[in-house]
């Protein structure tokens, strides 16, 4: 897998799980600009192109198997630094740059972002705006602590990302069935398996693009999105404007978050929401945006966060010249109903602002919506993203293309939604 034309660059290792339809542009931007080397969970194919070596580990959070494989390549090769964009294995790799004596954040910065209970206690004691939370372990006791905070709350488990086990209840009975969600949803062997009882933040909800270097920290820009209806926070699309004037607004309260957090160098994926127009903390994701965020951030602004997280990795200034002042915007497609897909198609025109279409399954596949116990891995079928002059434009084109997208499905029934 040796390839000549990359002799001349930097090495970085990279570890993440294949991923091409959401993390595809990430390998191909860090390889544009160094040698890769991988560890991953799979044979590499798709990833070929943008590697020079690979190891495969099947499980990433087995540290004695991520460091072995880390020593192998760092005998092979000089090794400049290690990335991942990875909410899962965070810890991990920062405890094997640590081994290998590459530029990181500390293992136990990653853990409190990996620990939402460690990192609100982190905002309390900073003087961050957050959400009142309660860790619990019992469902009594998650009664006792909505009673405390007042309904509506918010249960979630306290590791985990892409809202999976998050519910909202607005009463006791609701209660009980969004408690079961989030524990069944937590990681045994998690930073915290526990669940978190929360006071509901009620505002229009957003994300805040950071990259951090040194201690100093830059908003780069402000992801607005849209979420689907309660009890459910599933994410429904995304837009990014580089002319955003929030992000002067909500920029003191993520810099604070990534202080609080002990963050010194990397990107991060601050969320938050706005109450009375005034930002609240979610939680702080230590690692690049999923929903390809980052691909629509360098689309409005021509910075390039996956560059940026493998050069601070690397030990080298990152380049946050904005290029670009437009917008884009990513629409994520569901079906209506659960159940098996037998057709999808996109029947419409393909405009140059129609950046991506990304289907990632096919007729025949099983589909199960958070409605109805799923979550982002059982109900979406794929993705597309449109730029504009401004987010409004953007967002009215996505949703024009949404409208070309045919997604038939029969549910348990036999009818065909």
């Amino acid at each position: 897998m040796l390839r000549s034309s990359f002799l001349s660059r930097p090495v970085a290792l990279v570890v993440a799980t294949p991923d091409e339809g959401y993390r595809g542009y990430c390998l191909q931007s860090v390889a544009a600009a160094y040698d890769v080397v991988l560890v991953t969970t799979e044979e590499p194919s798709w990833e070929v192109p943008f590697i020079r070596d690979c190891v495969v580990v099947p499980d990433l959070t087995d540290q004695a198997a991520l460091s072995d494989a880390g020593r192998l390549l760092a005998e092979r090769y000089d090794l400049a630094g290690v990335v991942t964009w990875s909410e899962w294995h965070l810890v991990q790799v920062a405890r094997l740059a640590r081994h290998l004596h590459l530029p990181t954040s500390t293992p136990e910065v990653m853990q409190a972002c990996r620990n939402k209970a460690t990192a609100r206690a982190l905002f309390a004691r900073h003087g961050v705006p957050s959400a009142v939370s309660v860790s619990v372990r019992t469902r009594q006791e998650a009664e006792a602590a909505a009673e405390r905070i007042g309904y509506p709350v918010v249960l979630k488990p306290s590791a985990h990302a892409g809202a999976i086990g998050v519910l909202r209840a607005d009463t006791p009975q609701q209660l009980t069935a969004a408690f079961q969600a989030a524990e069944r949803t937590a990681e045994r062997d998690a930073e915290n398996s526990s669940v978190l009882v929360e006071e509901y933040l009620d505002g229009p909800e957003i994300s805040v693009e950071c990259v951090t270097y040194r201690g100093a920290t830059t908003v780069v820009a402000v992801n607005r999105k849209a979420l689907s209806p309660p009890p459910h926070f599933e994410q429904l699309a995304h837009s990014v404007d580089a002319a955003d004037p929030l992000r002067k607004t909500v920029a003191p309260a993520a810099r604070a978050a990534i202080t609080a957090l002990g963050i010194t160098d990397g990107v991060s994926h601050v969320e938050m929401r706005l109450v009375d127009g005034r930002p609240r903390l979610i939680e702080v994701n230590a690692r690049l945006a999923g929903d390809m965020i980052g691909h629509l951030v360098r689309l409005a602004t021509g910075i390039d966060l996956a560059r940026a997280a493998a050069d601070i990795a690397c030990g080298h200034t990152p380049d946050l010249t904005p290029t670009r002042s437009s917008a884009a915007a990513i629409r994520l497609l569901y079906p209506d109903t659960s159940g098996t897909l037998t057709r999808l198609s996109y029947d419409g025109s393909r405009p140059a602002w129609l950046d991506r279409l990304h289907f990632q399954c096919g007729p025949g596949d099983q589909l199960l919506l958070p409605a109805d116990g799923g979550n982002l891995y059982t109900g979406r079928i794929g993705y597309l993203i449109t730029t504009g002059a401004t987010s409004f434009q953007a967002r009215a084109r996505a949703d024009q293309a949404a409208d070309n997208v045919t997604a038939a499905v029969v549910g348990p029934t036999g009818i065909a939604a």
